[in-house]
């Protein structure tokens, strides 16, 4: 017969038992913040991503900028849009020919206006609506008003480095309207203006900014 000590006690657990139970526990928190801290892991390296892409967007702006130091032998440019018919390797005069020699015989660059090389400017380029047959100002900006946000303007210098300007703009103004002329601060665009129709009593002018510079190959049999 047992004593009635030894039939109270409670009986005691198995410490090894006890240990694995604790080990369980422990596993079951582990693999629990498995996930939770993997999905953290993501979502960070998916934020370092973003930030470098955006870092990518700034560099290429700056570069943008930076691109446009160098000023070529001299001023002479060509005008092309892809998406207006007529208007590809079109000659821009500036000074020393008279305005109405350049706008008969392709595009004007508007006198003290800026130049695409530079880190600032307005490109002021003028061209006539119908012009004259036989010659590049022929029907040259006939469409100008048909340029659409995001299309492309090409400037290429007497050096071959091409200028790739984007449309941001589009507005009409008066005959004697200047402001349109100035540049824009920390940006280089090129402005393009011809008359309205269909009395030609207003300005039609349309506005790109620069997004690249691509500089020509260097023809190494010249070289040395």
């Amino acid at each position: 017969m047992s004593s009635p000590s030894q039939d109270s006690r409670a009986p005691s657990r198995a410490p090894g038992r006890e240990a694995t139970r604790h080990r369980d526990r422990g596993r079951t928190r582990s693999s629990s913040r498995g996930p939770h801290y993997g999905r953290l892991l993501l979502v960070a390296a998916g934020l370092a991503l973003v930030m470098v892409s955006v870092g990518l967007v700034f560099a290429d702006v700056r570069e943008a900028g930076k691109a446009v130091s160098a000023a070529p032998r001299d001023e002479d440019m060509t005008l092309t849009v892809p998406s207006m018919k007529r208007v590809t390797e079109i000659p821009v005069y500036g000074d020393p020919v008279a305005e109405e020699t350049a706008l008969r015989n392709g595009t004007l660059h508007v006198k003290d206006t800026g130049f695409p090389w530079q880190e600032e400017a307005n490109v002021y380029i003028a061209g006539h609506r119908l012009g004259y047959p036989r010659t590049d100002s022929f029907f040259v900006f006939w469409d100008l008003n048909k340029l659409k946000r995001g299309q492309r303007v090409l400037l290429t210098d007497s050096e071959e480095t091409r200028y790739v300007y984007r449309v941001f703009d589009r507005r009409v103004v008066g005959p004697n309207e200047v402001s349109v002329k100035r540049p824009i601060e920390g940006k280089n665009i090129v402005s393009l203006q011809t008359c309205t129709l269909p009395n030609y009593s207003d300005r039609l002018v349309v506005r790109a900014e620069l997004v690249k510079t691509m500089k020509a190959p260097v023809d190494q049999a010249n070289i040395g």
